[in-house]
């Protein structure tokens, strides 16, 4: 190679032989075509002489070396006692005690504190009571006396209000529901336990084209998926990340809707286990399917474990904040900007006929008309959307049947106008599109048939 890279042509080399696409492009640049075409075949003749990855080959010598260097320079006492944390820590990566522990985390974690706690008590406390029963009141009769033009009290307060609607929603409906999940998963992080999981699930993950490493975006996106399609970028591949970002569009959702669905289901076993299931079932599919579609190799994982420990009190607090503090700078905005959004349709009509439609085709899936409003407040943000179930619900428009019918098209729908621009950025607006197209044709097919299902089984 003869060009300048501000670093050694071994390490370019080497980098090249591990597939790195970034430098692969700045090679090709600096070389010219003629001569990128000789690099790339010596690489090729490279690979042809090992069934392993050059990049795993590569990864796995370099440890070795990093090993022999740290034991002529690292002591390590012999007599030091196995602790309760590292024989914990070395159970939870094997699958006959890993399992158990992960059914119990996502247990305790997600239903019992995001979801019975956060999305169930304190949901409605400041919803139910807070707001509903004082501020909402108060703010319709002081914007009423103080503003007498009816389109600008309607901008503010009233059914879609910025305040009434989008701050209410922000405040009282989502924000108890991620910042539950904000400390539990900070919690979880801090201990060391997430690469943990990563090993546990890596076999499953490679029959969904994907390595353990997954876990990680994956469940980032149980936070907020537009954070999680950002995270696929430290994916290896560029067939992991494209499998990672459908999955994460499609049947992965976000805290808050979680956490809203969890507490409407959650008194009703019955429909909570439908819904689980049938989604599991869609992401577990729809992955399969596209490891077997999608051209390229298998993923190849590797990971450095932390050792397992007690959470820091203050680690744990810092993470939490910041992530909370990102909600407010970054999400509630989106909030008031959808409601000016819903007034501006209401104010001139469009949002009437947008919600007319998909009531018409709500009704294809035996709901009724009002969750077409619903599906579109999904489309603003899919937390959104969540809250307005939460409306419907507590209106007594839905039976068990529709419920849970709702709750899983609205799980499988659209993904956020967020997580589409992040979309757009990571995987080019072609592939966006065409997952956007494809996420909304299977929740609405997948929705009509878990009807005509539940209808068969009798479910009322």
């Amino acid at each position: 190679m003869r060009g300048y890279y501000g670093l050694s042509r071994q390490s370019i080399a080497l980098l090249v032989l591990m597939g790195d696409e970034n430098i692969a492009a700045l090679v090709r640049k600096q070389e010219g075509p003629n001569r990128w075409n000789l690099i790339s075949a010596a690489a090729e003749k490279m690979q042809c002489l090992s069934s392993e990855p050059l990049n795993y080959i590569v990864a796995v010598s370099r440890q070795k070396a990093a090993g022999t260097l740290m034991e002529n320079v690292v002591y390590t006492a012999k007599s030091r006692p196995e602790t309760w944390l590292d024989i914990l820590g070395r159970l939870t990566m094997q699958p006959p005690v890993g399992i158990p522990v992960l059914v119990l985390v996502m247990y305790l974690a997600l239903y019992r504190f995001v979801g019975v706690f956060g999305a169930g008590i304190l949901v409605d406390y400041i919803e139910g009571i807070i707001f509903q029963s004082y501020l909402n009141p108060w703010f319709n009769a002081v914007v009423e006396q103080l503003i007498p033009w009816p389109l600008i009290q309607d901008l503010l307060v009233h059914d879609y209000g910025i305040i009434t609607l989008g701050l209410r929603y922000a405040v009282a409906i989502i924000f108890p529901i991620v910042g539950c999940f904000f400390l539990m998963f900070s919690l979880i992080e801090d201990s060391g336990y997430l690469p943990r999981m990563a090993l546990l699930v890596d076999r499953l993950f490679k029959c969904l084209g994907l390595s353990g490493r997954a876990v990680i975006p994956l469940t980032l996106g149980l936070g907020c998926a537009t954070m999680g399609t950002l995270v696929t970028r430290t994916l290896e591949t560029t067939r992991e990340r494209v499998i990672a970002t459908l999955l994460l569009a499609l049947a992965v959702p976000c805290s808050a809707q979680l956490g809203v669905i969890l507490s409407l289901l959650s008194g009703q076993r019955t429909a909570l286990v439908i819904w689980a299931g049938f989604v599991l079932l869609v992401f577990i599919t729809v992955g399969c399917l596209m490891a077997q579609v999608l051209p390229g190799e298998g993923p190849v994982f590797y990971l450095e474990v932390p050792p397992l420990r007690v959470p820091q009190l203050g680690n744990v607090l810092t993470k939490t904040f910041t992530r909370m503090q990102w909600y407010f700078y970054e999400v509630v905005p989106l909030f008031v900007l959808a409601s000016v959004v819903i007034w501006l349709g209401t104010s001139t009509g469009f949002f009437y006929h947008a919600v007319s439609g998909l009531g018409r085709l709500a009704t294809c899936l035996g709901l009724p008309v009002e969750t077409g409003a619903v599906f579109l407040f999904g489309f603003f943000r899919r937390d959104y959307g969540a809250a307005g179930l939460y409306d419907l619900v507590a209106q007594g428009l839905l039976s068990t049947r529709q419920l849970v019918v709702t709750a899983v098209t609205l799980t499988l729908f659209v993904p956020c106008v967020a997580q589409f621009a992040v979309m757009v950025k990571e995987r080019g607006l072609a592939v966006a599109l065409g997952m956007a197209v494809f996420v909304v044709l299977l929740a609405f097919t997948a929705g009509w048939a878990l009807n005509v299902i539940l209808t068969l089984l009798r479910l009322a």
